[in-house]
């Protein structure tokens, strides 16, 4: 008789759980050659990989899946090479488990310190990517920590088979299969059960689009580390230095746009509107951006700017379509930014020293950035290897979520007999 999805969801918590516990006494190298065996099996196993995720982006076009979505879908051998790239980052990276910090004796002499340890066993729920199945395999493995995956239907065939190639090299290194498990079912009912097991599983992570990540904000009764959407901004201040600023903004537009860290709404300063504005909508106009402007920018670059909706200015667009406003300064950008935004990731191009450091101390996002493009916001761009996400919330992990942001801290007390009075 077939398990229930309950039944099923039940035995993957079980078995995370055990892995877990093996998990926590692992030592680095353990880790790293499981890894590195895993690395092993995903080269031998690219023809295949590559092959189920054609059988998913086939599916997906009969699907009518939209073009950002099959974007992020597909595999091709420079993001597979990508991929192993970035596990081999992982590998490289300083194991922070077992770190001890702030040790310091007490009048009574014991020493009390900090010491760095894994969560336990990770939920992670996410759409569209296979490289995530990766990413977050092998950060959790060097956190000392078991994952449990649920991708996307969309995904299936490409998630199954990087799974496999996994759980392969986890046997071949002798570590248990478990650690790194992929639900096989897209039964909807899997994501309510894994969101709610919590004697199991200890944090959970969603990646995806909004609608995702809300439901699972609102059902989950396990701790969720989140962003809801990458509504991201970049000012164009009075001094900046349009040389510069020309391409961060044509980069962090039009680079990819079904991202959460592109560029959603584009703040010029009216200083340099004028000047900067024409040229700037004539390299988007070169790629097909569609502009959508305030009264402002309308008078400036003509018909072919849309009129701008308060809508406009709060939405995540993940494609060809930008909104510009001209603001008055540098505080009424802020303003704009802390109102409108989705806390991810905002970016300020001017060389004025002084205001640079007031927008990266007023602008209340998990990364903010000078003279650079959104781009950049992602583990591997900030050397974590790889990221299982980026929070937007400001307890525990924020912005990429990396090997640290997968640990948490316990307090450790040394003594030598020492009773208290």
């Amino acid at each position: 008789m077939q398990d229930s999805i309950e039944q099923y969801m039940h035995r993957v918590g079980q078995n995370a759980r055990k892995a877990s516990r093996y998990l926590a006494g692992a030592s680095t190298l353990d880790k790293n050659n499981a890894l590195s065996a895993i690395y092993s099996a995903l080269q031998n196993s690219e023809p295949q990989i590559l092959a189920a995720n054609q059988l998913d982006m086939t599916k997906g076009r009969e699907r009518n899946l939209d073009s950002a979505l099959l974007d992020r879908l597909e595999l091709t051998p420079t993001r597979f090479k990508g991929m192993l790239q970035g596990l081999k980052d992982v590998i490289s990276l300083v194991d922070p488990i077992g770190e001890i910090t702030d040790l310091a004796y007490r009048p009574t002499g014991i020493q009390i310190g900090k010491m760095r340890v894994p969560l336990g066993v990770v939920g992670m729920i996410y759409e569209s990517r296979p490289n995530v199945t990766l990413e977050a395999a092998s950060l959790a493995i060097k956190s000392g920590n078991a994952i449990i995956l649920r991708g996307g239907s969309e995904a299936l065939e490409s998630n199954q088979a990087i799974a496999t190639a996994i759980q392969h090299g986890l046997k071949v290194a002798g570590m248990p299969e478990d650690t790194v498990q992929v639900i096989n079912t897209t039964d909807r009912a899997a994501v309510g059960q894994l969101i709610t097991l919590n004697e199991f599983v200890d944090v959970i992570v969603p990646r995806g689009g909004k609608s995702l990540i809300e439901r699972i904000t609102n059902e989950a009764t396990i701790p969720v580390i989140k962003h809801l959407d990458g509504n991201c901004h970049i000012f164009v201040e009075a001094q900046a230095d349009l040389h510069k600023a020309l391409p961060i903004a044509l980069n962090a537009k039009t680079h990819r746009y079904g991202v959460c860290n592109a560029m959603e709404t584009l703040l010029v300063d009216e200083k340099v509107a004028e000047a900067f504005l024409p040229h700037i909508a004539e390299l988007y106009a070169e790629k097909q951006v569609e502009l959508r402007g305030c009264p402002d920018v309308q008078r400036i670059l003509g018909a072919s700017v849309k009129p701008a909706t308060e809508e406009d200015w709060y939405t995540e667009y993940l494609g060809p379509i930008l909104a510009v406003k001209i603001v008055s300064g540098i505080d009424e950008a802020i303003e704009h930014i802390n109102k409108y935004g989705s806390h991810h990731t905002d970016a300020i191009i001017t060389e004025n020293f002084t205001l640079a450091r007031k927008f990266l101390t007023q602008v209340d996002s998990s990364s903010v950035m000078v003279n650079a493009s959104t781009r950049f916001a992602d583990g591997f761009e900030y050397g974590l290897g790889a990221e299982i996400g980026i929070s937007t919330d400001k307890i525990h992990a924020r912005g990429p979520v990396g090997l640290e942001g997968l640990t948490s801290q316990k307090w450790i007390v040394l003594g030598d007999g020492q009773i208290r009075q």
